[in-house]
């Protein structure tokens, strides 16, 4: 009897915690908060962390007016676009030279042109 009095006060003490302990729902939320672009002179790479990319790692293709098209989530660029980037200023790719800061100034542009090996679409995508 001793055994059965022990489990019924133990049953009513939980029960109490669990009536009285305030109720936690649950709750889910997913967002994208994607933000402004990043305010690079030359523009910004096309994968996260979308850091500014260097001069020469874009063609002239990229440019309208001056102004970047814009690269993965910012592309503003033609449905069908393909653009020459030079992969050797890729910082995946093991470049360690000058980068640009963000809300820096385009510099003037070093002698020798472009020299794109790569094209890509606006989403970051190889393409051939």
């Amino acid at each position: 009897m001793k055994i059965v009095t022990s489990l019924a006060l133990t049953a009513a003490a939980a029960l109490s915690f669990a009536v009285m302990s305030p109720r936690a729902d649950a709750q889910v939320a997913v967002g994208v908060n994607i933000g402004p672009a990043p305010a690079c002179p030359y523009g910004y790479y096309d994968y996260a962390p979308y850091s500014c990319a260097p001069y020469g790692y874009y063609g002239p293709e990229w440019f309208v007016g001056g102004v970047f098209v814009g690269a993965g989530p910012w592309y503003r660029g033609p449905a069908h676009f393909r653009g020459h980037v030079d992969n050797r200023f890729d910082a995946r790719g093991g470049y360690h030279g000058p980068f640009p800061n963000h809300g820096d100034h385009p510099a003037p542009h070093p002698q020798g042109g472009f020299h794109g090996n790569e094209m890509r679409d606006g989403r970051g995508n190889v393409v051939h």
